[in-house]
């Protein structure tokens, strides 16, 4: 079973860049695809992105697009989320997550059975 560890939130203002990085346990971690999903106070979690356990698959929400860039690197077992121009409503915890094998269902949020515990980012205006 794999176990996540993310990391990399913080405070920033709008307009700047910010990575999170999620460390993965486990020797099976290029078998897992890999996704990012984000909270606000009083809101549903909601997808952010996601990729193949390979690499060469991603997806992203349609509010991302362009903004941010999902990454892994297998032989560090780390997933990293590349956030350009942070805005406001960026603000919430993030999370990661963990499924076996790779479907389009890659942006639904009990598609994924191993999830770590948040890191929070926070962009003033």
């Amino acid at each position: 079973q794999v176990q996540l560890v993310e990391s990399g939130g913080g405070l920033v203002k709008a307009g700047d860049s910010l990575r999170l990085s999620c460390a993965a346990s486990g020797r099976t971690f290029s078998s897992y695809s890999m996704g990012w999903f984000r909270q606000a106070p009083g809101k549903e979690r909601e997808f952010v992105a996601a990729i193949s356990g390979g690499g060469g698959s991603t997806g992203y929400a349609d509010s991302m697009k362009g903004r941010f860039t999902i990454s892994r690197d297998n032989a560090k077992n780390t997933v990293y989320l590349q956030m350009n121009s942070l805005k406001p409503e960026d603000t919430a915890v993030y999370y990661c997550a963990a499924r076996w094998g790779w479907t389009g269902n890659y942006y639904i949020t009990s598609e994924y059975n191993r999830w770590g515990q948040g890191t929070q980012v926070t962009v003033s205006s």
